[in-house]
């Protein structure tokens, strides 16, 4: 049986090489690569993600152990696809940082823990306009759309970008914001599903929205 509490340990301490190798060992013993995911890899990032929100663990001890995840991935990522959605993810989550906004180190953050969390990613970046937002709608079909925005000139753009998918018929989709100068009063007052003051939240709040999160995990 795979040492999933050592693969823990590992992710948990930045040692991307380690991980990597108790990944394919484990793969090497027959184990599903859904198991390994699940066991290894996404209960380690959880474990990081409560302490990142408690205040154990900080942004850098963070972005090591997301490294060292990804790690991980690189080798599942393959079987896992193989396997033909043998593994089912906790959503689908497109993320960009608004139009006219280039900071993108707290996205970075929010995607790394949420695909640690079972979420697919799909990063669009920076500067990222409604017909980017809705380009990539079509072709992902995400269940939630994270927006980011830390400037305040900037954050008007956000109600563009909802304004937007409700007029085209998107309005199924969950839209979150986040940002040093948004709050929980902005989201409301834009339409927006859901507002989080930082990463673990955010990821709190996807997983509400998307049904598989305790109601009242993050701010609405």
């Amino acid at each position: 049986m795979p040492d999933y509490a050592l693969m823990k340990r590992c992710l948990y301490d930045g040692k991307a090489a380690d991980v990597e190798r108790l990944t394919r060992e484990a793969l090497a013993e027959g184990r599903p690569a859904g198991e390994v995911l699940a066991e290894g890899l996404i209960a380690g990032m959880r474990v990081v993600g409560e302490d990142f929100k408690h205040n154990v663990l900080y942004v850098p001890e963070v972005l090591i152990a997301a490294r060292a995840m990804k790690a991980g991935m690189a080798v599942l990522k393959p079987l896992l696809g193989a396997q033909g959605a043998g593994v089912k993810p906790a959503g689908v989550l497109l993320m960009g940082t608004v139009k006219g906004d280039v900071h993108d180190i707290g996205k970075n953050l929010v995607c790394m823990m949420a695909e640690g969390a079972g979420f697919e990613v799909h990063d669009l970046g920076v500067d990222q306009s409604i017909e980017q937002f809705l380009a990539a709608t079509e072709r992902y079909r995400p269940d939630v759309i994270g927006m980011s925005a830390m400037l305040t000139t900037t954050m008007p753009y956000m109600k563009v970008v909802i304004d937007g998918y409700r007029e085209r018929g998107f309005g199924h989709v969950k839209i979150a914001i986040g940002g040093a100068p948004t709050s929980r009063t902005y989201a409301a007052e834009i339409g927006a599903d859901g507002y989080a003051p930082d990463a673990s939240g955010a990821v709190d709040l996807f997983l509400r929205l998307v049904g598989d999160g305790p109601v009242g995990t993050a701010a609405a």
